[in-house]
């Protein structure tokens, strides 16, 4: 078994209410979101739809049983950062000193563990709890709009660096500082980093797309859109 991830964040937050209605700039028009989540220290008790104290604003398109809690890599932070730094239109209008732990929405910024380290179906023990990675992190609108950065979103997806979601398996408790071990890993040929090349850019690989369908691991939202792509694929 590989070696353990440490939670170097845990956070929480529920929905609120942002900006102003009569501002001209689309940035600051008004809108609600759980994106803003807070360090927390101490235990957390982690059930079904995700910790304590945590929400989400648009339960149609986030949240549910199979996008419990967003986990995300705490080493892709200095990345960003350095790569921001390069780029003089982002370096002049956000703070990049403070773009770490948190930046991405996540509930767990994870040292040891990314993409290509991570895989479909793994479970994890971390805390008294145990989790089932579920699907990768498709991000929306919202993560441009929280940094000023309409384009931050497509980096994302170009980069792969988008995070993974999981399911929880046995409810618990969860603090930072521990470890997150894996304990199974059922889809050892299927990294996170492999399924976002076939969903975002090997749309013409219909064996694949075909497996996925099929995986009763992934979370039924992607197995539909695989479904999808092999149906169109026929027709």
């Amino acid at each position: 078994m590989s070696e353990p991830g440490i939670i170097v964040q845990l956070a929480v937050g529920m929905p609120q209410d942002y900006g102003d209605p009569t501002a001209t700039d689309p940035l600051d028009k008004p809108w609600s979101t759980g994106f803003f989540k807070q360090p927390v220290s101490g235990a957390v008790p982690l059930k079904t739809l995700g910790f304590d104290g945590d929400g989400v604003a648009d339960a149609v398109n986030h949240g549910g049983p199979d996008k419990a809690v967003l986990c995300y890599s705490a080493e892709h932070y200095p990345i960003w950062r350095e790569e921001f730094r390069q780029i003089d239109s982002i370096a002049q209008r956000i703070a990049i000193d403070e773009f770490g732990p948190g930046a991405f929405g996540e509930n767990l910024t994870i040292q040891g563990q990314a993409e290509d380290q991570v895989c479909l179906g793994d479970i994890f023990e971390v805390g008294t709890a145990r989790i089932q990675v579920s699907q990768p992190r498709q991000p929306c609108w919202k993560l441009g709009r929280r940094w000023r950065m309409k384009q931050l979103t497509a980096l994302a997806v170009s980069t792969g660096r988008m995070g993974w979601y999981v399911r929880i398996l046995q409810e618990g408790e969860v603090s930072a500082g521990q470890e997150v071990r894996l304990i199974e890993r059922p889809l050892a040929d299927w990294p996170i980093a492999r399924l976002n090349e076939l969903f975002y850019h090997d749309r013409h690989n219909v064996q694949d797309a075909q497996t996925m369908a099929d995986c009763p691991i992934l979370a039924e939202a992607w197995r539909g859109e695989f479904r999808k792509r092999v149906e169109k694929s026929a027709s």
